[in-house]
Order: structure tokens, then sequence, then C-alpha cells
């Protein structure tokens, strides 16, 4: 690996990255030297706040070079930073190693000061040095939403972050998830591997899933597999490149996508109504790649019409709708004449009754 002055970004021993990289990583976490002095700047509570393996701040003072694991297990499968925090001493270079679970990641600072490109081989690396005290927050930008997010916090500071509970995961990460645990999803979602729990991404506006995830004995998954959203909520499927072409295909019929296999391809819904929307990929629904998105109650059933799309019981909605209409058409002369004949009196008065105002 090629090392660049304390301060700079360091080069990914695979990837050459761009030389903008370098000039702004001079002032990556400098330029905020005072975000470890108790100021908002040094707050991790909402940044942590759906970051499933966050255990507490890791010391790493001391060390001169750090190492963090990419595509850690969390965050109901590969993607997580592991650890998600550590605390260097400033002039510490931090290593950001892939372990190449997960599909591909990268590393890009929340304040855009320096970033890896994208990355998916077990072994690739990037650096970054640390030299002024402050807290730097990153994310991997394809699994942002799904909690794929760290901080490297640079000195003695302190630092306010989620109080945990010793078990690995925080207050309020996947916190939510439990309101969804009584959604029956009546067998759906037996063979689906990567299947463990519906995961909490109520609160926000957009959601991320990954089409092709690595499950069911290949890239052939969505990760995760069940979400729990808010109405209204915009789900997008963004495609891996991993386990050959895919699409999405609501069981109902409501919304499908084309059959797509590049990576960064990806498909949108918004779901307004609550329910559960369920969905496969056509080709590999039977090796387990189905998916789920239960959008606001979960009591609310197998429902989640409008723009989400409808399940359970909206494949024969229009032919009931249908057959009350036909049956009302047949209907409506007979009451028709029937309200004429009772209040004429009989046939005899049919057609000699009006209304006000009418002769």
């Amino acid at each position: 690996m090629t090392r660049d002055t304390p301060g700079t970004t360091q080069y990914d021993r695979r990837t050459v990255l761009k030389a903008g990289f370098a000039a702004a990583s001079a002032a990556a976490v400098g330029a905020t030297p005072a975000a470890a002095s108790g100021t908002a700047e040094a707050s991790l509570e909402d940044w942590l706040g759906n970051v499933s393996n966050f255990d507490g701040i890791v010391d790493e003072r001391g060390n001169s070079e750090v190492t963090v694991t990419v595509g850690a297990e969390g965050n109901n499968g590969a993607f997580a930073f592991g650890p998600p925090v550590v605390r260097v001493d400033p002039g510490t270079t931090v290593v950001w190693e892939w372990n190449g679970k997960g599909g591909s990641h990268n590393v890009l600072a929340d304040d855009g000061s320096y970033g890896s490109e994208m990355l998916g081989d077990e072994g690739d690396t990037f650096e970054q040095s640390f030299d002024a005290e402050g807290v730097s927050k990153y994310y991997c930008d394809p699994h942002k939403t799904m909690g794929m997010k760290g901080a490297v916090v640079v000195g003695d500071g302190d630092v306010a972050v989620p109080s945990t509970d010793g078990s690995g995961s925080e207050s309020g990460a996947d916190g939510g998830a439990e309101s969804a645990e009584d959604v029956d999803y009546d067998g759906w979602f037996e063979g689906v591997s990567n299947f463990d729990d519906t995961v909490d991404r109520t609160g926000e506006s957009e959601v991320t899933i990954e089409v092709g995830a690595n499950a069911n004995e290949g890239g052939l998954a969505f990760g995760p597999a069940a979400v729990h959203v808010d109405p209204g909520t915009t789900v997008a499927w963004e495609w891996t490149g991993a386990g050959g072409s895919h699409n999405v295909v609501a069981k109902d019929g409501s919304y499908e996508s084309e059959m797509q296999g590049n990576e960064g391809d990806t498909f949108e819904r918004t779901f307004d109504a609550e329910g559960v929307s369920k969905y496969y990929c056509d080709p590999h629904k039977t090796m387990g790649m189905k998916g789920a998105v239960v959008v606001g109650s979960p009591t609310a059933g197998e429902s989640a019409g409008g723009a989400g799309g409808s399940d359970g019981g909206g494949e024969d909605a229009w032919l009931y709708g249908l057959v009350g209409a036909f049956v009302t058409a047949l209907l409506s002369p007979l009451l028709f004449f029937g309200l004429r004949n009772e209040k004429d009196g009989g046939p005899e008065g049919a057609g000699r009754s009006h209304g006000p105002g009418q002769r």
C-alpha cells in the first residue's frame, strides 16, 4: 500500500482513487476540531439509531493503525462496519478491510471529505489518517438506510451515544421490529434462508432493499427479506449485479419491474395503504428469492392497497366489485317500479304521481 503524509487519503491497494479525494482528506476531521468537545456535533445518538451491531465505543487509543471490517455481521445481514465506532489518537490510520460479504460496499464520509470506490472482494482495503480531534461519521452508500454506518472518534472528547443493553444492540436499533412480529406471512418465507425477522424501517421516507443479496446458496435473495415501513414510504430495490438477472414481482400483480442484472439498476414503489405486500423474483422464486413490505399497522391484514399494491384478497376484489355492480344493475329497475307502485297505491296509479313542482 502507498502511504501519503498524515492527514491525507491513503490509496487502496487495488484501486487508485481520484486525486481529489487526497486534497479533500487533508481537512477530513481537522476541519471540525470542536466536534468532540461535547457540542451537538459530537452527538452520535441519531446517527447510530438503527445500527444494530453498535455496543459502545471501542477504545483503540495507543494503536497507530486500526482495522475496521467492512461487511461485518449486523443489520440483518453482512451490512455493518465492525466495530462501528472506534476511538483513536490523533495521527492514527484507520484501515477499512472488506471481508467479501454482503455484496459491494463503500466508505463515504458524511461530510464528503473522503471516500472509497465501490469494492466487494475479500481483502480490499481503504485507508484514512485522522490528525485533528473530533468525530468523523461515515457510511456505506447502498446500505446506509439499513444501518451500515460508523464513526471515528479522534481524541479524548466526550461523545453522546445511544445507551446499549449489553447484548450487541442499542435501544432504538431495530427496536420497532417487535411491532411487526405478529405478522402472519402464512408460510411465505419457508425456504428463504436470509429471513430472520421483520426489519424496522419506520421513520424513513425511503428504504433500500438489495436485489441479489447473498443468500439461498448464492446471490439469490432480497436483503432484508422483510421490512416494516410507514405509509407513504418509497421502497427502492437496488441490484447488486450478483446472481444473474432478477425482477421484482408483486404476488397480487399490482407492480412488477423489468428483468435486470446490472449493478446499480433500481426499481421504486411507493406504499401508501396499510397492509402487507409480498413479492418475489420470478426466475428464482422456488429458490427462496421472496420478500415482503409491511406497511403501517401489522394488524391491517394482507392489503397494502393504493400505490403499494395489495396482497391477499386483492386478486379477487375486482371480481366481487363487478358482481356487485351487475346485481345492482339488475335490481335497480325492479326497485324503482316497486317504489312507484307503493307510492301510487298500486299499478293503476303508475305514471300519475309527480314530485313537488312537477305537472
